[in-house]
């Protein structure tokens, strides 16, 4: 198969990490007779620097014209730390889900049998976790009405979602719910809000559509509090754009470190691949950051493609990398940590 892929490495430890991606994404192309034209491209606050645009506009022809994207991160402390900047990175990141229609968020959360100890979770609350959010992505608050008032002393953000938004996320769950264990959640906050109320009373539509999946209705304060005690319990979970930010945070830590979950966001014609974590920037430069959450992201793209003993191919040899040890330092715990490089290096090797 002959796969052209934007390339967009960002800010921070972003270049670092999807450089071990291509690594290994070349090696899987060589092994099974693939062909992958790599499209780089400017995002974030290292576009900015460079034209003064976080999604130029070449960027997004790229994106647009290409079969997918893998992205590593965006964000940078002189902006994150100027509260009058007018132009920021995160806003290239809004724009290109916009833009490129990537209204829906797939985020996997599972553990790993070497790494189960590491979790702030105890071993018998978290066994068994293989769960995924579809966070909505191009509507809520963060695309709502926004502004100030009596003198700046007031302001507001404006939570506004369609029923045809709702129908085309809870969708891609239902049909999620299909193939794995058949339950899905619907996450709102419906005892308070009208969007949520919306939310439930649209699903609760589509159900008689999806006879076989068993649909569960649940406040977001109270998974809040589940995904800690019993993240087993749960197996597919849709939620609106703010409550997906935050749930999936918080699922994040449940493996035992942030650089391990891989995500993707999905639209009609385009799909986005990358890692969960931000772009790190105290770790920039130096070659230390766990690059795997950026592989099991590529692993995530040849899934898109039903590419699926290829994707089965990294995840084999990332758990191979943890069970021997071949880890940088936030997984070394005293033994030896690894480079960047050099974790990219030998999973490429063992591909």
């Amino acid at each position: 198969m002959k796969l052209n892929i934007a390339l967009l490495a960002g800010d921070g430890i972003g270049p670092e990490v999807i450089n071990q991606a291509v690594k290994v994404c070349d090696a899987l192309a060589e092994k099974y007779n693939h062909e992958i034209n790599w499209k780089p491209a400017l995002t974030g606050a290292a576009a900015i620097d460079a034209v003064g645009d976080p999604y130029p506009d070449e960027t997004h022809a790229i994106c647009a014209n290409s079969d997918a994207v893998l992205f590593g991160a965006i964000g940078d402390p002189k902006y994150d730390n100027d509260p009058s900047a007018k132009v920021r990175p995160e806003q290239g990141l809004l724009r290109m889900r916009q833009k490129l229609g990537l209204f829906a968020n797939v985020r996997p959360t599972f553990t790993f049998p070497s790494l189960i100890d590491k979790s702030p979770l105890k071993r018998e609350r978290i066994e068994g976790t293989d769960l995924v959010f579809l966070r909505e992505l191009t509507g809520g608050i963060y695309f709502g009405k926004r502004g100030r008032e009596d003198d700046g002393d007031t302001a507001y953000d404006t939570c506004t979602y369609t029923r045809k938004e709702i129908q085309r996320l809870a969708k891609k769950g239902f049909e999620m719910a299909e193939k794995r264990s058949k339950r899905l959640c619907c996450v709102d906050k419906a005892n308070v809000l009208e969007s949520s109320r919306l939310w439930r009373e649209t699903v609760q539509a589509m159900e008689k559509d999806y006879p076989e999946v068993k649909v569960s209705y649940e406040f977001v304060d109270a998974v809040a509090m589940r995904l800690v005690q019993w993240p087993s319990d749960y197996d597919v979970l849709i939620t609106e754009n703010l409550f997906g930010d935050i749930l999936t945070d918080e699922a994040s830590v449940i493996s035992g470190s942030m650089g391990l979950m891989p995500s993707a966001s999905i639209g009609e014609k385009i799909a986005l691949y990358e890692p969960i974590h931000g772009s790190y920037p105290q770790a920039a430069g130096k070659d230390i950051a766990n690059p795997l959450a950026t592989v099991l992201s590529a692993a995530m793209l040849f899934d898109g493609f039903n590419l699926s003993e290829e994707a089965d191919a990294i995840r084999k040899v990332v758990n191979k990398s943890l069970s021997e040890g071949i880890v940088t330092e936030d997984l070394s715990e005293g033994g030896r940590a690894y480079k960047t490089s050099e974790v990219g290096d030998w999973l490429a090797s063992h591909i």
